[in-house]
């Protein structure tokens, strides 16, 4: 049986105009959304696995604009061999990690929808918590980072330089702004759109790369030049190997975009026979998506980093230098002449710009995915364009914080990449031993440790990542805490299912003064239930005549904010009639069953309860944190708030 729908409140008066806009949210953003409890959907319908992967590619490919750059100033000469450490660190670890969260977790929440199924009560919520402030650092830092070298690309054009010369924070700003307005107005998915993004910007970095690469062939002193300097300044090959192995997390932001590759499984089209439930076509076009995208990557990074190293001035890398944040366009221009290095420069703005906005789109779609099942939302958190408000607000304070520069926000994206790719490691390594596999959890474990011990590198290098993941962290469990606080005295029942026994006691004193006895189950001997009817008729002067029913509730995890609540009917000892309840509070879960009951008999029921012993802080830090606590009152509370008319509200009485 359901629930009756919530009665209406003084909060659910028509809003006013801009109100209204604010919370009406984007209904395009939730179209392709189909999570794990959407197995009855006979059909899936989504794109071909290379078409969603340009979606993905407007992440991770978009990284060619500032990568080698940030190669060059990390690794200087050796940025090729460490490029090298790079690609196979993401062929051999990251790839394989991630092949495998497809099909742990092919509904799109990715790694921590398979470490929060690991963790149970307050340690697991706390947990995601702390990943999602991480995951919120990874794609706030897309948007700026990728605003920042979108801008860098624009003021460096010679087109453009001596109007925008010295105006990079404000055009940068400009950009975040602008990605705002675009979710305001109403962001479509527009997999087309990265389609076209994507396919024009690889193309022309393949004319770069090849012209780069047939400049390096007409001019062999440049390799000759470039291999006795890194001899000359790193020794012999083992020391070459040696330092790029230390240096490589430096270099981590080229693995950046698999999270957000697993992230968009939903809109990969599946076989025929693919259900919500186990959508094995989707889970094989994921894995060609993820394996593809990498492979392309990886010839792209090992090839950008040898020309770019080769043919431009070390001093260009540097901050000020017309190759910083842009290395590639700076080929483009200087070799391929200023018409097509405009152009170059322009799909490189373009891509980057999408970049920040699937960012964006992951930002709203992960944080809703956690908090409001966990209450530790506001209500208004669950609209669109106030939550892209908050995530353009925090841009606009990070873009100021660090300069609008590439350089200085690398670390703090790295760690966010870094983490996440971490806790999917940690993730698949855990599963593969509940699997039993033994080759693969020595593989992942393997591969988990070098993910760790590249995170803890580079914070230590680097800390700026970890005090601004830190600062996410913080602000959403803090806020979070003070959501699930203001939000404790809600109904939080999603309905209230009756067994028939149960049913059959509720029909049965319907016809009478409906009496409940809240009892907290102890031994439930014939002593307990004796007694506690004989305590609760004198104190609240009811006569033996008057027929009661026990009303027992179990708490299965407290940490969770919202749930059904299944009631089930028995008689204990022969004589004494108990309805028993299964939920995630007890206050909650009685008031959901007294208002279920009232709605379907028409009658009033009452409850009757022994005052707790305790504090009241003690009592209500007991309710918030296990579900129990002051019972009597906190039930009355809730009954308040879902039943606004107090002749229709069910009776609490306290002895």
């Amino acid at each position: 049986m359901a629930m009756a729908p919530h009665p209406a409140t003084a909060t659910d008066q028509p809003p006013g105009r801009f109100r209204s806009w604010l919370l009406e949210g984007l209904a395009d953003m939730g179209k392709h959304q189909q999570g794990a409890g959407d197995a009855a959907e006979p059909e899936h319908r989504g794109q071909r696995w290379y078409r969603v992967m340009c979606l993905t590619g407007v992440d991770y490919f978009s990284t060619l604009g500032y990568q080698p750059g940030i190669a060059a100033l990390a690794a200087g000469l050796l940025s090729p061999i460490a490029t090298i450490v790079l690609v196979i660190v993401t062929l051999a670890g990251a790839l394989p990690v991630y092949r495998r969260v497809s099909e742990e977790s092919p509904h799109g929440a990715g790694s921590i929808a398979m470490l929060e199924r690991l963790l149970s009560f307050w340690k697991g919520k706390l947990f995601v918590l702390t990943l999602l402030g991480f995951a919120a650092t990874d794609f706030l830092i897309t948007i700026t980072l990728s605003a920042a070298d979108a801008s860098t690309h624009l003021v460096e054009n010679p087109h453009f330089s001596s109007s925008l010369q010295g105006k990079q924070m404000l055009v940068t700003l400009l950009l975040v702004a602008l990605l705002g307005a675009v979710f305001l107005k109403g962001f479509l998915e527009a997999i087309g759109v990265a389609v076209v993004l994507v396919g024009i910007y690889l193309l022309l970095n393949v004319v770069v790369v090849v012209d780069g690469l047939y400049h390096v062939l007409s001019a062999p002193h440049l390799v000759t030049d470039w291999t006795s300097g890194l001899t000359a300044e790193r020794g012999n090959v083992a020391v070459m190997i040696g330092v790029s192995l230390l240096i490589f997390p430096k270099l981590a932001l080229g693995m950046s975009g698999f999270e957000t590759g697993v992230a968009v499984m939903p809109h990969v089209k599946g076989a025929d026979t693919d259900t919500e439930a186990e959508p094995a076509g989707r889970i094989r076009g994921t894995k060609k998506l993820l394996t593809t995208a990498a492979l392309i990557m990886s010839c792209f990074l090992i090839t950008t980093s040898f020309i770019t190293t080769v043919l431009i001035p070390k001093q260009e890398f540097q901050p000020g230098g017309q190759a910083n944040g842009r290395a590639l366009a700076y080929l483009a221009h200087q070799y391929l002449g200023s018409g097509f290095g405009t152009v170059y420069d322009l799909s490189t703005i373009a891509i980057l710009w999408f970049a920040g906005a699937s960012a964006m789109a992951g930002l709203l779609n992960l944080m809703p995915r956690y908090l409001p099942r966990y209450g530790m939302a506001p209500h208004w958190a669950r609209a669109v364009r106030p939550m892209v408000l908050v995530f353009i607000i925090v841009a606009f304070l990070v873009t100021w914080i660090f300069d609008a520069n590439v350089d200085k926000q690398g670390g703090a994206y790295a760690t966010g990449v870094l983490v996440l790719m971490s806790s999917a490691a940690v993730a698949v390594t855990i599963s593969a031993r509940r699997s039993r596999d033994r080759r693969w959890t020595i593989t992942f474990g393997i591969i988990a440790l070098v993910f760790l011990y590249t995170t803890v590198v580079n914070v230590l290098e680097r800390p700026d990542g970890v005090k601004i993941g830190a600062c996410f962290i913080a602000g959403i469990v803090l806020i979070s805490l003070l959501s699930r606080l203001a939000r404790s005295f809600e109904l939080r029942v999603t309905g209230v299912e009756m067994d028939a026994m149960a049913t059959r006691f509720v029909r049965d004193i319907a016809s009478r003064r409906i009496r409940f006895i809240a009892n907290e189950p102890d031994n439930r001997d014939v002593a307990e239930y004796r007694e506690k009817s004989h305590q609760i008729r004198f104190d609240n002067d009811l006569t033996p005549e008057d027929d009661v029913v026990f009303v027992e509730v179990t708490v299965r995890d407290a940490s969770d904010f919202e749930s059904a609540v299944a009631v089930r009917g028995e008689v204990m000892h022969g004589r004494y009639r108990v309805l028993t309840l299964e939920g995630t509070s007890v206050p909650n879960a009685l008031a959901a069953m007294l208002l279920h009951v009232r709605d379907t008999t028409g009658g009033i029921p009452h409850i009757y309860f022994e005052w707790t012993e305790g504090g009241p802080f003690a009592n209500f830090l007991r309710f918030f944190l296990f579900g129990h606590g002051e019972v009597a009152p906190v039930t009355r509370e809730v009954l308040r708030e879902a039943e606004p008319d107090p002749g229709r509200r069910p009776r609490v009485h306290v002895g």
